[in-house]
């Protein structure tokens, strides 16, 4: 081997090795994506209300598509099960809530709505703030959970590819782009 192609032959790995640095895992990268901030299980007098705070950051890709106009869907589960060592887990709550974040051009306003209501905001980082703060009423009635019992509660939010439009629903397959999601945040209730 001559001079030349040994310091060709290193410089390509020099440049692979920083390539893979760059890609790596561990590396930082751009925070998009669905975070559980926190969530709790709060007692109201007529049974059990969800709290949890997410922070929700889209992609390009989800920020441009928005701005185009191609609505978004985001889903909130929630379940709450009673371990029972003798037999299966006892269900007690399993909720299911649709939000749909979307864009307005002509009026210059994105909208966040949840069922039958709606609600208006001038920026997407107001909408996402909103989206973001989750308060669900009664997911379980006030004589579900027994004083000194101990539940396990699980919830996350998703983006619901399968809302997207066809054509975005074919890119969206295997791409972090079009899919985020938080990670299934479990915790201990004990009334």
């Amino acid at each position: 081997m001559t001079a030349s192609s040994t310091r060709c032959c290193r410089s390509i790995s020099c440049l692979a090795a920083l390539l893979v640095l760059w890609l790596a895992p561990g590396a930082p990268a751009a925070a998009d994506g669905i975070q559980v901030r926190q969530a709790a299980l709060i007692s109201a007098g007529d049974g059990y209300v969800l709290e949890a705070d997410f922070e929700v950051t889209l992609t390009h890709t989800l920020q441009e598509a928005l701005n185009k106009g191609v609505p978004l869907y985001f889903t909130l589960e929630f379940e709450l099960v009673r371990p029972r060592w003798y037999w299966l887990n006892a269900t007690l709550a399993n909720t299911r809530l649709e939000y749909r974040l979307s864009y307005n051009a002509l009026t210059r306003q994105y909208r966040v709505g949840l069922s039958t209501l709606y609600r208006n905001f001038t920026s997407v980082a107001e909408a996402l703030e909103f989206l973001s703060r989750v308060r669900v009423r009664e997911v379980a009635e006030a004589g579900a959970l027994n004083k000194g019992g101990s539940y396990r509660a699980a919830l996350r939010l998703r983006l619901d590819s399968s809302q997207l439009p066809r054509a975005f629903r074919v890119s969206a397959v295997g791409s972090r782009e079009w899919t985020i999601s938080s990670d299934w945040h479990r915790w201990t209730v004990s009334p």
